[in-house]
């Protein structure tokens, strides 16, 4: 679905560069691919020793034609965004998916300081929804947004609490898959669904 490929990529990322993802090598099957190809290099060729968080801002990371201490202008210059016209990427979408990257690998940052402020319990909890075959994707949803916004309001908010939110929202899912790795393409998909819902227009604001 191509309107969700912003919230696709943006959760995708923020996994693959958060420091205790435990299933990495099962992410890659949900690799988000443009017209381009996949998004995200994959394993073979030339980056077999990528691992994870080093090269946030090197390497493949940054748009090549950005010079290379220039990561902190990107996000605020207006030119290099992509936007989505009736959910489709425009031409400029392999510069959008270098945006994505970058936002994903700050919130990635910021994901693993929230850590320890999700216990286990909630965690425990939400896993019970994902695999209780009764609950409809819309029945999860509503439970996870209600286990975000308690979070957040236990978080000292020295940032934005959509930004707080959603960052809670990917730390979660990573929590629940390392949890219970076979729940990775359920809790993804809904993940995205519910990014898709709640943060979309912040997210493509952030883009």
């Amino acid at each position: 679905n191509g309107s969700l490929q912003m919230e696709h990529a943006l959760l995708y990322t923020f996994l693959e560069a958060s420091s205790d993802c435990q299933f990495k090598e099962q992410l890659w099957s949900l690799a988000p691919v443009s017209d381009q190809g996949p998004i995200v290099p994959r394993r073979q060729g030339g980056i077999d020793g990528y691992q994870g968080r080093t090269v946030h801002y090197r390497g493949w990371l940054v748009p090549r034609s950005q010079g290379p201490d220039d990561d902190s202008e990107l996000q605020c210059d207006g030119n290099r965004s992509g936007h989505l016209e009736n959910g489709e990427l425009e031409a400029d979408a392999p510069t959008n998916e270098d945006v994505i990257r970058i936002i994903a690998a700050q919130l990635a940052e910021i994901g693993d300081k929230l850590d320890k402020d999700v216990q286990g319990n909630v965690v425990n909890d939400l896993v019970q929804h994902f695999l209780n075959e009764n609950l409809s994707r819309e029945e999860i949803m509503r439970h996870m947004s209600r286990v975000v916004r308690e979070l957040a309001q236990a978080i000292p908010a020295d940032m934005e609490q959509e930004r707080v939110m959603l960052v809670l929202a990917m730390v979660l899912t990573k929590k629940i898959v390392n949890t219970v790795p076979s729940l990775l393409h359920r809790a993804f998909s809904v993940t995205v669904d519910f990014m898709n819902q709640q943060f979309h227009n912040y997210i493509d604001g952030m883009v």
